[in-house]
């Protein structure tokens, strides 16, 4: 069955890829959040465990991700602030766990955080190459991207703790890597939720709640690409 109208085809052919790439992200992060989180607590690291629970917010913001990706402007504006949030959390969790480390924690296993922060640079630049193509076709794959961006450079950080702590034979640079890992996420989390605040009062000044074509929306793309 043919389409009605070519701009039906090019939505409906969009958000079929979409859908498809955000499969792949959903899957790519419950794996990975399984391995980081386990090999996080074994090898006692903050740097991991922020990593793990990174991947998990990741699944959970995919999720929410795939749920509104036929659905209107402001449903995907809905989820995009549901992700700021969801990265806020994960933020505060870390600090907390590195907080903890400070008064009770054991000197992290080095060679643990390099093997599996190495196995999960390879897959967050699978997602991130996955995504950019699509960064700026709404509010909902902006965030998404955002989210990758953010993976990529915790798993850089988490391979420079581990050399450190070989260096210096410290907890240090586990510690101040999964706070800034952590600092990273509320601060991309505050970008998001503007950019989705933003979207969200644009659906009631006339934008196209099917297309998400909106000045508004075009602006906060820009935005948010610079964060």
């Amino acid at each position: 069955m043919s389409c009605c109208h070519e701009d039906d085809c090019h939505v409906e052919g969009l958000r079929a890829r979409q859908a498809g790439i955000l499969r792949i992200l959903l899957a790519i992060n419950v794996v990975m959040f399984a391995v980081e989180f386990v090999a996080g607590w074994l090898g006692s690291s903050t740097a991991l465990l922020g990593d793990s629970l990174d991947m998990l917010g990741d699944a959970i913001v995919y999720g929410f991700s795939l749920f509104v990706v036929a659905r209107s402007l402001r449903w995907k504006a809905v989820s995009a602030g549901i992700k700021g949030l969801i990265m806020a959390l994960f933020g505060l969790a870390v600090l907390l766990e590195a907080a903890a480390k400070l008064a009770w924690g054991a000197t992290p296993q080095p060679a643990v955080m390099a093997i599996v922060g190495t196995v999960a640079l390879a897959a967050n630049t699978v997602c991130l190459v996955l995504l950019t193509r699509h960064r700026g076709d709404d509010v909902n794959m902006r965030s998404a991207w955002v989210c990758s961006r953010n993976d990529l450079v915790a798993n850089v950080s988490v391979l420079a703790a581990a050399a450190l702590v070989v260096l210096t034979e410290s907890v240090w640079p586990d510690m101040i890597v999964g706070a800034g890992i952590a600092l990273l996420f509320l601060r991309s989390s505050a970008g998001v939720l503007a950019d989705a605040v933003r979207t969200f009062k644009s659906t009631s000044a006339g934008a196209d709640p099917a297309s998400g074509r909106h000045g508004a929306g075009a602006a906060g793309s820009e935005s948010l690409a610079r964060r």
